[in-house]
């Protein structure tokens, strides 16, 4: 399956997704959310850090 026939396709009641197209939108989803949460992590710890050096200095 090509990725333009995959980027065509749309969740609709009228059409059930094969499971070549399901197989891939999730795999899709998961790197996405994968993505997003190593992002948040490290902002989180940047503001942690940040944090405790206004609080304690740079030592």
């Amino acid at each position: 399956m090509s990725e333009k026939e995959i980027n065509a396709y749309r969740l609709t009641s009228l059409e059930e997704p094969t499971d070549e197209m399901l197989a891939y939108i999730m795999r899709e989803v998961a790197e996405e959310a994968k993505q997003s949460n190593e992002e948040a992590l490290e902002r989180f710890f940047d503001e942690i850090s940040l944090m405790y050096q206004q609080q304690y200095g740079n030592n």
